[in-house]
């Protein structure tokens, strides 16, 4: 139950509410298949990472993988690299929370609103990961439920009228303004950055294999069942968003979510949106924090982090690494005053980067771990990659187009001058750690 949801939840974040419109303005209805090829790449990656979680599952996942069978500076720059994007990743999702809770209460300081988020997340997190897992749930299953309510309110109002004075509204506006494909196959290549970014997160599923009671059993189901969700979830959700609206006017006048609760007359339309997205960022950050954790602690144990993290709590909870974490982003509540709106741009393309070489590692371990494996211990491979090697390729073919692609959106070039930077901190770290 809560694997199923961590997967679930943590896909699913403050893009497919608020981010949305960004990807649609690129793209337009073509959108839809730009999330169908996403999809496709991630059921891919996650399969790779499944066919080491179910044969080897530890608390750490991928980064635990590549030191074993890339050598211990994979592991080393995997494990970091992750840490530092659920870090960058937490600064955004606090300061956003502080957002939110200020369209109800506009006299909360901002930075006072990211400090108690802090600070609550932090204590669950350290009291057990049953607690984290419980907290997850719930916080996943609010979105789940506001994006399933859309789908059937939007499903109302396209084959039946409601709201729309008994008028079926119909699918003609994906393609009467400027057709399905208005912008092209330039829409769909440049769209696929940032749906690449909206899947992030969807790997904490091999990071809660270590702590699972039967990852035989769970990692399979969370890892199949997630990603046909997700893709229901997204496409069903951009989809009937852009049969209501013209795709161009997505976003022009607030939440699209937010316009279809208010047009069937549901009160408070706002305020529940509103409260859904704030649950969404306050997901994206728990589930964060627990990933921070765990990668420090997994670091230590490879002797690739301060042996000072790999102590665990009587909670069996890696209390240091969590707290470690914590002091990193109370910078977040102090850049509250002084960051501006388009920060949190360069800060998602930083992400961007450093999921994509999370994610590049997992398939090169994969294919590594599949090689040093005999046929009969192919064999008996419990949760076997599908279309073994030609997948694989296939995906790190893709992903390397992304980063390509990167290069041709201003706001993300940054991360491709942040990257080389931070590799090689990481590698001076590394030869210094020596």
């Amino acid at each position: 139950r809560h694997i199923q949801l961590i997967a679930l939840g943590g896909a699913i974040g403050v893009g497919l509410f608020y981010g949305s419109s960004a990807t649609i303005q690129m793209a337009g209805p073509s959108i839809l298949i730009s999330y169908l090829i996403g999809g496709l790449v991630i059921f891919t990656i996650m399969r790779a990472l499944g066919e080491m979680a179910v044969d080897e599952p530890v608390s750490g996942s991928f980064s635990s993988y590549a030191n074993r069978y890339l050598g211990p500076f994979a592991g080393y720059l995997t494990g970091w690299t992750y840490w530092f994007m659920w870090v960058v990743v937490g600064m955004a999702e606090i300061t956003v929370v502080g957002v939110y809770v200020n369209y109800w209460f506009p006299d909360i300081p901002q930075w006072v609103t990211a400090l108690a988020t802090l600070v609550v997340i932090t204590m669950i997190n350290l009291t057990s990961v049953k607690a984290f897992g419980e907290f997850e749930f719930w916080f996943a299953m609010i979105k789940v439920v506001a994006i399933i309510g859309m789908i059937v309110v939007g499903l109302g109002m396209i084959l039946l009228g409601i709201g729309n004075e008994g008028q079926p509204i119909g699918f003609n506006n994906l393609w009467a303004h400027g057709g399905f494909m208005p912008n092209g196959m330039e829409g769909i290549l440049m769209s696929l950055v940032l749906v690449m970014f909206s899947f992030g997160g969807v790997e904490l599923v091999g990071i809660t294999a270590g702590e699972a009671k039967n990852p035989r059993k769970s990692i399979p189901s969370a890892i199949n069942n997630v990603v046909w969700r997700i893709l229901i979830f997204y496409i069903a959700a951009l989809g009937i968003m852009m049969c209501l609206y013209p795709w161009n006017e997505v976003g022009t006048n607030g939440s699209p979510f937010v316009l279809i609760f208010d047009k069937v007359g549901i009160p408070g339309a706002a305020h529940i949106i509103n409260f859904v997205v704030l649950t969404a960022a306050l997901s994206a950050f728990n589930s964060g924090l627990f990933s921070t954790g765990r990668m420090l602690y997994n670091l230590s144990l490879q002797n690739n982090g301060p042996k000072y993290f790999g102590k665990l709590n009587k909670h069996s909870t890696p209390r240091r690494g969590i707290l470690f974490s914590s002091s990193f982003l109370l910078v977040a509540v102090f850049l509250n005053y002084i960051v501006p709106e388009k920060v949190f741009m360069y800060i998602s393309s930083v992400a961007t980067v450093a999921v994509i070489t999370s994610w590049t590692i997992i398939l090169v371990t994969q294919i590594k771990f599949r090689q040093s494996k005999t046929k009969e211990e192919v064999k008996k491979l419990a949760f076997k990659m599908p279309l073994y090697p030609a997948s694989s390729y296939l995906a790190l073919a893709f992903l390397a187009i992304v980063i390509v692609l990167m290069a041709f959106i201003e706001e993300m070039r940054v991360a491709l001058m942040v990257a080389p930077v931070w590799f090689i901190v990481l590698y001076v770290g590394y030869r210094y750690k020596k």
